[in-house]
């Protein structure tokens, strides 16, 4: 899956009578029932190992959003492939606007441990490897951080299946999911709107280490493309801060056919597989 395609308001716990309120209402319509055929790791595993092809190409839209509403557009390119073995590499090329401009990002899924991650800045002339110790911090001014363009494994943590509900158009499963390592992730717990007949995830609440709400991820709208549901119009908003992220994918081929040495730090540095 595209790092992007991965590749997304919390009701306050200090308030009891207002949690009990809305329990109450949970309950008495029926939202609250959940379907015990299945449990929150099966979901999640189900969402984790939706098809969405061998290489994914796109071209896409992002705007940073500050909390005062003002808007800086980026053009991102984006191409990922998956290996004989499940794992993905994926690359990221800005394109515009000129502070960025030709600033890329190699990521390389590996299994049983953190993924390989570099980035080339034009400004330096060179590649440098993202440190783990890196992974909190922002990817390229955008409310993701590098952790958040990394794959997470399912056994990594424990999914609870904790409700069913409906979210705009769609019927969703939503499960909570906290790392069993709780030094592995910057979030402390996840909480994933599933749509049940694609299992598409949806809406994702990000909890910093705290357990406060930090941020939320939200698919405003899905396609299906090529036969693969895609993501389409995605915001990652920052609750903490105000800031956000929008991704609008504006072209996207699935199975094209890609140049293996495109996922190589060779590209990085030339821009040219």
């Amino acid at each position: 899956m595209s790092a992007f395609a991965k590749v997304k308001k919390n009701i306050s716990r200090r308030i009891r009578f207002r949690l009990c309120l809305v329990v109450f209402l949970l309950l008495a319509s029926g939202l609250w029932a959940v379907d015990t055929a299945l449990d929150g790791s099966t979901i999640i595993e189900n969402a984790y190992n939706l098809p969405t092809g061998e290489t994914s190409h796109s071209l896409v839209e992002m705007k940073l959003i500050d909390e005062d509403g003002e808007v800086h557009s980026r053009v991102v390119e984006n191409w990922s492939m998956e290996s004989a073995a499940g794992t993905e590499s994926s690359v990221i090329v800005f394109h515009s606007p000129a502070t960025v401009k030709d600033t890329r990002f190699l990521s390389i899924e590996n299994t049983n441990r953190d993924d390989d991650q570099w980035i080339y800045l034009p400004g330096l002339g060179r590649v440098r490897r993202i440190a783990a110790s890196e992974g909190d911090s922002s990817f390229m001014g955008t409310d993701f951080t590098y952790n958040d363009m990394q794959s997470r494994e399912v056994y990594e943590d424990k999914h609870t299946l904790l409700r069913e509900e409906r979210l705009g158009e769609w019927d969703c499963y939503i499960v909570e999911s906290v790392p069993k390592d709780p030094s592995s992730t910057q979030y402390s717990r996840r909480i994933q709107w599933i749509v049940k007949d694609t299992w598409m995830p949806v809406k994702n609440e990000l909890y910093d280490k705290n357990g406060t709400l930090m941020k939320v991820l939200t698919v405003r709208r899905l396609e299906r493309v090529q036969g693969f549901w895609t993501a389409i119009d995605t915001t990652m908003e920052n609750v903490q801060t105000g800031h956000s992220t929008e991704l609008n994918i504006k072209k996207l081929v699935y199975d094209q056919d890609l140049p293996e040495n495109m996922f190589t730090v060779n590209f990085l540095r030339t821009g040219r597989p």
